[in-house]
């Protein structure tokens, strides 16, 4: 009997990678679990933890310290390493000291025979998604970043919660560079089938568009917040990426931002941005298209001008 088993390799396992892999033994994910890093006793080490873990989890999964040659036959390889993001630091800074990562990574993973999906979530997202989708030669449908998922997430909790309302009955979308160019396109923002803008100016909801302005804001700095308390972020994100992979290897068909490369949507070609895009056992299956305004539209123009000039001259 051939038993089809769901393997997952992490490459990284800083607190990021680990914040995911912890999400992926709790949530039952997958069946293979391979940890690698370029710190080969701090892999094991971590396996071991979470190996010990198993007898209270709802869960069969083998659990290992792994090399490339391991990546063969995963279904997806998830990158998170790469050096972390300083206090004030933005996340485009980071660019060119995790590309050179990302070219040490890219070809053993590659030259395994690996087939599968590729997962980034090291930043600056966007951009590392586009570098391994070059170095790589992947399909962009096969090569995804976490993208504005966790923005989406954030604003979706703070709109749930200025609401009085439960976050999954918002449907709203932070898109674009997942940083500082980000923004919410709140002419697509609904509580359940109703635009939230048509809450503004009404008694019964403590909301107006200064307040959704004041929300923006605080969705996209609150990495910087989180950084500066704690020095790094990595429960959120390692959340997402498990949503992530739970529509990927549930062949879902999901919509869920996250970053992809566009090829005409929006106007936008041959850069990677946060949109929503539906997710099957392929990675991406197509972008899914809002009908944004003049006004979004040049936001999002703004946004990928941004990815695109610090793309320029890496390779």
């Amino acid at each position: 009997m051939i038993i089809d088993k769901r393997k997952i390799v992490i490459v990284g396992t800083g607190m990021v990678g680990m914040s995911y892999a912890y999400s992926l033994l709790n949530q039952s994910l997958c069946d293979e679990l391979v940890l690698i890093d370029i710190d080969k006793k701090r892999a094991k080490g971590e396996a071991m933890d979470l190996n010990h873990g198993l007898a209270f989890a709802n869960s069969n999964m083998t659990i290992f310290a792994g090399e490339y040659k391991d990546c063969a036959d995963a279904d997806i390889v998830v990158i998170c390493a790469g050096v972390a993001q300083k206090p004030s630091e933005t996340r485009l800074n980071l660019l060119k000291r995790n590309a050179e990562v990302f070219r040490s990574i890219i070809e053993p993973v590659t030259s395994s025979g690996f087939n599968g999906v590729f997962l980034v979530a090291t930043n600056p997202v966007d951009i590392m998604t586009r570098i391994t989708c070059t170095l790589s030669g992947f399909n962009p449908r096969r090569v995804l970043g976490s993208g504005t998922a966790l923005d989406t997430a954030r604003l979706r909790y703070l709109l749930g919660e200025k609401l009085d309302v439960d976050p999954r009955n918002v449907h709203a979308y932070v898109i674009g560079e997942h940083g500082d160019s980000e923004f919410v396109p709140w002419s697509q923002a609904l509580l359940a089938t109703t635009p939230i803008l048509k809450f503004c100016g009404n008694e019964m909801y403590p909301i107006s568009r200064e307040s959704l302005q004041n929300i923006e804001t605080e969705v996209r700095t609150a990495a910087y917040k989180i950084i500066d308390a704690k020095q790094a972020t990595y429960y959120g994100i390692g959340m997402a990426l498990a949503r992530i992979t739970k529509a990927i290897l549930g062949n879902e068909h999901s919509v869920l931002t996250v970053s992809a490369m566009l090829r005409g949507e929006y106007g936008q070609r041959d850069v990677f941005a946060g949109v929503p895009c539906i997710i099957n056992q392929n990675g991406i299956q197509q972008i899914f298209p809002l009908s944004l305004t003049d006004e979004e539209l040049k936001k999002l123009k703004d946004s990928c001008d941004t990815l695109q000039e610090n793309y320029e001259g890496i390779f």
